[in-house]
């Protein structure tokens, strides 16, 4: 049994930044892939940031990039997603998810597990 636990969500002002954690227990979590999706009310999940086991590979979407960055620490079996710049659209619900496999991944099906998630809500 996988568990992922989000935490480090809030409310903050456009232009602020929020740093995001996803820890993880169960399973090796250096062998396996991990990602961050996100929900807003009224619309689907969507990818956000994805790396790779060894934390070698990272894949963004591209309302995100050059703002928000993905890392890991395998010694620590811990995730996290630094957001910088934020923006009104990036409100929402934000979920770890992991994959049985090393390389990493941008569809939600891709995915075996989740977290329950972690709000994030940015002010104009």
């Amino acid at each position: 049994q996988v568990q992922l636990v989000e935490s480090g969500g809030g409310l903050v002002q456009a232009g602020g930044s929020l740093r995001l954690s996803c820890a993880a227990s169960g399973r090796t979590f250096s062998s396996t892939a991990m990602g961050w999706f996100r929900q807003a009310p009224g619309k689907e999940r969507e990818f956000v940031a994805g790396i790779s086991a060894s934390g070698t590979f990272t894949y963004y979407a591209d309302s995100v990039k050059g703002r928000f960055t993905i890392s890991r620490d395998n010694a620590k079996n811990t995730m996290a997603l630094q957001m910088n710049s934020l923006k009104p659209e990036d409100t929402g619900v934000y979920l770890c998810g992991g994959r049985f496999v090393r390389n990493g991944a941008t569809l939600e099906r891709d995915y075996d597990y989740w977290g329950q998630g972690t709000q994030v809500t940015v002010s104009s």
